[in-house]
């Protein structure tokens, strides 16, 4: 098995986001846990742009997001808008040859096939997935029997490429929501690797990334909980060794509805004019569970914390950390225990409103 993630025991971590606009507070609490995880193990931590959606992406978006890490105190090893390292470019934009020659891997499997259906048909055919609304793909597109599948490249033109998955399970621990066992076929059923219009899909984008970056650990919001088993599935298709994954709760005002760029709930500009960078980090340590108290703190004093919580929590089993104020974790939706997918996503928010109330310009 390649293994270009695991050449060395150092950590590398990453914070990937998407430049549409600017970061909120949820985005901060996953720049800022991965950058602690990765530094609180004397690890490197590397910025990647995540700009498959050349539509809505924008340069100055990077560039701002850079400016609120700076402001942060969160530094990086690689990446960023000056492609700063040895395994550039660090802007997924810009790495279409690359995707381009693991998708033909993943051809050479026999695996993928094309597929005409648009978003439009599938929702009106296919019953939403209890838990989420999920659609799963019911293979419409899928060519009759069993793979590997015999076809010519040609077959692919102007198509969206699909990836057959088989009825069997993926295990793996996750880092906070314990151990975890899916069923693709179930879950989502074959996904997209490539869209109808040339596009390189997520899945396919973030796995040969990681890989080839050396990432070892990926920290992110748990609305990606079931992304993490399809990565797994890609991982081992093209040899590489999966990272570690760890899922954090996400961020959600009073009503229960998630933070979004697109309502510019609790934003950056916002918060910086309101809080000091000490204090929202200690704000956001706090909402967390990872502090008893609201102090300010700098990112070196919550990587320290962060070490040495992680270090209990992992003694005593994962998932009994993070988001345990009684006062902050939504009732009956911590969900940090472990299980299946379906009993996880959309289930382990954060309330973050007692913390940093919104003010009267940001939106619902």
């Amino acid at each position: 098995m390649e293994n270009k993630n695991t050449k060395n025991d150092r950590v590398t971590g990453r914070f990937a986001p998407s430049p549409t606009g600017r970061m909120h507070a949820g985005n901060v609490l996953a720049a800022l846990l991965s950058w602690a995880s990765a530094r609180s193990r004397g690890g490197r931590w590397i910025l990647r742009i995540e700009d498959l959606d050349t539509g809505r992406s924008r340069h100055e978006h990077a560039l701002q997001i850079q400016d609120d890490l700076c402001w942060l105190g969160l530094d990086w090893d690689e990446g960023g808008t000056a492609d700063l390292g040895a395994h550039g470019p660090y802007s997924q934009s810009k790495r279409g040859e690359i995707y381009r020659r693991y998708l033909d891997r993943l051809h050479a499997t026999g695996l993928t096939y094309p597929c005409s259906c648009r978003r439009a048909d599938i929702m009106a055919t296919q019953a939403p997935h209890q838990s989420d609304g999920r659609i799963v793909y019911a293979g419409t597109c899928r060519p009759a029997g069993a793979p590997p599948y015999n076809l010519r490249k040609e077959d692919f033109d102007g198509k969206a490429v699909r990836i057959y998955v088989p009825d069997s399970e993926i295990t793996f621990t996750d880092g906070i929501c314990g151990p975890q066992c899916v069923n693709l076929s179930r879950e989502c059923g074959d996904f997209v690797l490539r869209r109808a219009d040339g596009a390189f899909a997520y899945q396919l984008a973030v796995v040969v990334d990681d890989a080839l970056m050396g990432v070892t650990e990926v920290v992110r919001g748990n609305d990606l909980l079931l992304s993490a088993a399809q990565q797994i599935y890609l991982y081992r298709l093209l040899g590489f060794e999966p990272p570690r994954f760890v899922h954090i709760p996400l961020l959600c005002n009073s009503a229960g509805v998630r933070l979004s760029k697109r309502d510019g709930a609790l934003g950056m500009e916002s918060l910086r004019r309101r809080y000091t960078a000490p204090e929202l980090i200690g704000a956001l340590a706090y909402a967390a569970g990872l502090t008893d108290s609201r102090r300010p703190m700098t990112a070196t004093e919550l990587a320290k914390i962060y070490g040495d919580v992680m270090s209990v929590s992992s003694r005593s089993g994962a998932g009994a950390v993070l988001a345990q104020q009684p006062e902050i974790a939504q009732q009956g939706q911590n969900g940090l225990q472990g299980g299946t997918v379906a009993g996880i996503i959309g289930k382990s928010h954060i309330n973050i409103e007692p913390v940093l109330p919104l003010a009267p310009d940001d939106g619902h």
